[in-house]
């Protein structure tokens, strides 16, 4: 199992003060140091689980747009993008709890033409209103003058730091790691209104693997 770059640093605290709490156990032979210890080991344990960024392999294309996060889809709805569609676009919006693998990757492959970050509030990020007034990045990646797709992570009650690795002019490839969000979160993909949705409210996804939406052949 490989973990996320972003995660070594938590698991190495973790790991460091188990092995203390441990190592005072043994040498005061005391219970309740024993059950800190224990403690901190299960920690150690979830905090390396968290930052877990396995392979994903999956149906590749460029009629295909596949889910950058894990998570449960929780919107889908049509709506207005000012800046990167500059008109109508379908949102599809997937919330990330602790549990899941909170490495994001990129849906389509294409150019990187739009990177955008915005200071906001903490918000329940499974809230509506999350998607304008939380701290978010966007991703704008365009395939052909007539296909696009953009990325929003949106940081949420617990997720405090939005990592992503995109800049201006990248080639983005479908599948490959595109960022990461600590501890809790969402991430919208907003698609064009040519673009059908192959996904449901409800339904779980799976970066890398699941379909989102397609265009006709």
């Amino acid at each position: 199992m490989s973990f996320a770059r972003e995660g070594y640093v938590f698991i190495a605290i973790a790991a460091v003060l188990a092995a203390a709490a441990l190592a005072t156990a043994l040498a005061r032979r005391s219970w309740p140091i024993w059950l800190l210890a224990f403690v901190l080991t299960l920690l150690t344990l979830w905090v390396a689980y968290f930052f877990r960024d396995p392979e994903r392999l999956g149906d590749r294309g460029d009629g295909l747009v596949i889910a950058p996060a894990d998570g449960r889809v929780v919107m889908i709805t049509d709506v207005t993008e000012p800046v990167f569609f500059r008109g109508p676009a379908r949102r599809v919006s997937i919330f990330m709890n602790v549990f899941d693998v909170h490495v994001n990757r990129y849906p389509v492959s294409g150019t990187v033409r739009y990177v955008h970050y915005n200071p906001g509030k903490f918000l329940n990020a499974a809230a509506e209103k999350s998607s304008l007034e939380n701290e978010q990045r966007s991703v704008g990646i365009v395939m052909t003058r007539d296909r696009r797709v953009l990325v929003r992570q949106i940081a949420g009650l617990i997720a405090r730091r939005i990592v992503t690795y995109s800049r201006e002019g990248d080639t983005a490839v479908q599948g490959e790691r595109m960022g990461i969000i600590r501890f809790g979160s969402r991430v919208d993909v907003f698609l064009p209104m040519s673009a059908t949705v192959r996904v449901a409210v409800g339904q779980r996804s799976t970066a890398g693997v699941t379909v989102l939406g397609a265009w006709a052949p």
